[in-house]
């Protein structure tokens, strides 16, 4: 049988709650950035990938840029706007941020499997831009 042409029927209030939940951590994870931006400039500093924080410049900017995309991406998810492209922009955001501060830490491992089932909610949002709703 052919993949594409399979379907699944969801609840409407699921995929709304799915959405809505998924994108609160990113718009709390961006005020966060604003707020604690040299305790998330540390973390960057002290973490075994840390290098990959200064691909784009200073972690600082590092920090402010992806603070503002999570934050636009987020409400943009949260809200229903463009979902999949905002999945899309939050994955872009994500496998960074994970790379850098995650991957190599021992004792975060509880964090970067977070960020893995992050990915898959949003790779859900990104595979699935067409959702049909029936009432």
């Amino acid at each position: 049988m052919n993949p594409k042409l399979k379907t699944l029927e969801v609840s409407y209030v699921s995929v709304v709650l799915l959405r809505s939940m998924l994108s609160l951590i990113f718009i709390v994870a961006s005020i966060s950035h604003f707020i604690n931006t040299e305790k998330t400039i540390d973390r960057i500093k002290n973490a075994r990938m840390g290098f990959l924080g200064e691909l784009l410049g200073t972690p600082k900017t590092a920090v402010i840029l992806s603070g503002v995309v999570m934050l636009i991406a987020g409400i943009a998810l949260l809200i229903g706007f463009k979902t999949r492209l905002a999945a899309l922009v939050l994955i872009a955001v994500l496998i960074p941020i994970t790379l850098t501060v995650q991957v190599g830490q021992v004792e975060s491992m509880g964090p970067l499997f977070k960020n893995i089932a992050l990915l898959g909610g949003l790779l859900f949002f990104s595979l699935n831009s067409t959702l049909n709703y029936k009432q």
